[in-house]
């Protein structure tokens, strides 16, 4: 991990696209954040954008807005998170599962650095960096011919891979007690030894993410002044 935040630190200074790969859960969006804070365009806004929870049709007129009466229920004009993101960070989560034809229209857009709102006529400039992340393996994607191997290369300039916790033992009593601290407030709260052997020896499934959870569910069930194992509720 020290050796991804320092490609965060050189990364964060350009203007390079930059793409994060890792599992569910590793922090791909806490790296996203990371690089826009550490960037000259850490005054500007950071957008986020969840390209799997939308379908194509509404995803489309999200990233690049619609006007007036461009289909049924747009009773007004609205810019689009790429129009919001200008001069700023536009992150797009799950890259991967972003539409074929939506993935064409994005790439024309990084080009030209130009968007046509849905249902509009005239481009728009836009002035973004973009931040993608997957836990998709993106080559064996674009082998398959479900990712533009155009775009691939557009928004993979710098590369992070973030390990998953399975292989960061040495991170786990650390990020253990930051939780501990975050969750227990103004509680005398420690940990009890049996229980951060438990947590070293689980493998993690759900990384960062799930860590988070028990930790949180564990001060909630304690009773005394420790974590015990029985508060972890981990199965191995």
């Amino acid at each position: 991990m020290a050796q991804v935040f320092e490609l965060v630190k050189k990364a964060a200074r350009s203007e390079a696209n930059i793409l994060i790969l890792g599992e569910s859960g590793t922090g791909k969006e806490l790296i996203a954040r990371a690089v826009h804070a550490n960037s000259p365009r850490a005054g500007q806004a950071f957008v986020p954008v969840d390209c799997a929870s939308l379908p194509e049709n509404l995803l489309e007129s999200e990233l690049f807005g619609h006007e007036k009466g461009a289909f049924t229920g747009a009773i007004r004009t609205k810019p689009g998170l790429m129009e919001v993101a200008d001069r700023g960070t536009l992150f797009l989560d799950e890259i991967a599962e972003l539409p074929l034809g939506l993935q064409s229209k994005l790439l024309r857009a990084l080009q030209e650095r130009q968007i046509r709102r849905v249902g509009g006529t005239s481009l728009v400039d836009v002035d973004v960096r973009v931040v993608s992340a997957t836990n998709r393996d993106l080559r064996e994607t674009v082998a398959r011919n479900q990712f533009r191997e155009e775009l691939y290369y557009r928004v993979n300039v710098i590369e992070i891979a973030l390990p998953p916790l399975r292989e960061r033992a040495g991170d786990i009593r650390l990020l253990a007690h930051a939780f501990l601290k975050r969750y227990c407030q103004d509680r005398a709260l420690g940990w009890d030894e049996e229980a951060m052997a438990a947590l070293e020896a689980y493998r993690w499934p759900g990384n960062v993410r799930e860590l988070q959870n028990v930790i949180e569910r564990a001060v909630i069930l304690a009773d005394g002044d420790a974590i015990l194992p029985r508060h972890l509720n981990l199965t191995f």
